[in-house]
């Protein structure tokens, strides 16, 4: 057994160390895309109990996160419209994707379980153009020949908020309908022609949760954790495919990051008879010289730390995380990028 004294001294050193580690703590925070914010949380929380740093993040929509961001009211934005390299020349930022999921249009129709409704884009442009008023049109009933479909009148739901899930649905819909590209086209905030809005994707799984007859477009996770009803889409090679890690994973595959300024990419109507038709990157974006220099460098060792050890995380909830050629890529572009008041990095390169 150890003498009193000894243990005296172990416990004032075990004091001391957890003390250090509070001191030393650097808190961040960060604001923006509700499409991420479930993997984000899940981190934070993993990340707090092993290092003392928190990472609070506000869940208020890309084009929120971008506003905050441009304000330096936050250490970091998240965005799922990637900005252009013009923009963030414009701006003093630089940007990366953080992980990759999908947008998955989801319904509440009585007797219809998750997957057994079919659309296509032309079918789904149709509905939230306003064009398609009832479940038992016949454009989808020729998809779903053996579904039992009633005359329910649709109920669309739709982001009121600025939204990067909204740019990348409503880019897909630009894609695959003259009609939408032409009368709507695609953005973060859009004059919808019909539907109720509601904020946050939070807000669109909860208005088709409790609206019959609904239809709207969320993140995955989100559709998984409100245990809502997702339709599977006809993609760009016309087979038609569920929202999967591995249909995910088929579009993503397309992507050629280190040819990419800004790493802009989107990601959605990519070919390949596994892909699925809206999958989305959600981006991160970082003053290139921060004001809060100690904030910004744990704010890189933070999504460092979310590369390293985040990813069976994401895949739990249904994203997928970079593969590691593109993650050394986004590290050197930290080491060239995000600099101190001195010029030097805030970050290695590997």
């Amino acid at each position: 057994m150890l003498p009193k004294f000894l243990k005296r001294a172990a416990v004032a050193a075990l004091s001391l160390a957890a003390s250090a580690q509070l001191a030393f703590a650097v808190d961040i925070s960060g604001a923006g895309a509700t499409f991420p914010y479930p993997i984000y949380a899940k981190w934070a929380e993993a990340y707090k109990k092993e290092t003392g740093s928190s990472m609070n993040y506000q869940s208020i929509g890309s084009g929120g996160g971008i506003k905050q961001i441009k304000a330096r009211t936050v250490t970091f934005g998240a965005s799922d419209q990637p900005l252009k390299a013009e923009d963030l020349e414009a701006a003093g930022l630089t940007q990366w994707p953080q992980v990759i999921g999908g947008i998955v249009p989801v319904v509440n129709l009585d007797g219809v379980a998750p997957g057994d409704l079919t659309l296509n884009g032309d079918a789904l442009a149709k509905i939230f153009l306003g064009e398609i008023k009832t479940w038992d049109d016949p454009a989808i009933k020729k998809l779903n020949p053996k579904a039992k479909l009633s005359s329910q009148a649709i109920a669309v739901a739709h982001r009121s908020d600025g939204s990067g899930t909204t740019f990348n649905f409503t880019n897909y819909l630009s894609k695959v309908s003259a009609d939408w590209k032409t009368k709507v086209g695609e953005n973060s905030a859009v004059e919808w022609p019909v539907g109720l809005g509601a904020k946050g994707n939070e807000g669109v799984a909860n208005t088709v949760a409790n609206t019959k007859g609904a239809i709207g477009y969320v993140e995955y996770a989100y559709a998984k954790q409100n245990k809502l009803t997702y339709v599977k889409l006809a993609n760009k090679d016309g087979k038609v495919v569920a929202p999967t890690s591995e249909s995910f994973q088929a579009a993503a595959s397309n992507a050629d990051w280190a040819k990419s300024p800004g790493f802009y990419q989107i990601l959605t109507d990519e070919p390949g008879a596994k892909s699925w038709p809206i999958t989305a990157a959600t981006f991160i974006l970082l003053p290139k010289q921060p004001q809060d220099a100690a904030a910004a460098a744990e704010a890189l060792k933070f999504f460092g730390w979310a590369f390293a050890k985040g990813g069976k995380a994401a895949e739990e909830l249904d994203y997928i995380p970079l593969p590691e050629s593109v993650v050394a890529l986004i590290k050197k572009s930290w080491a060239a990028n995000v600099k101190g008041a001195d010029g030097k990095p805030l970050a290695a390169a590997n």
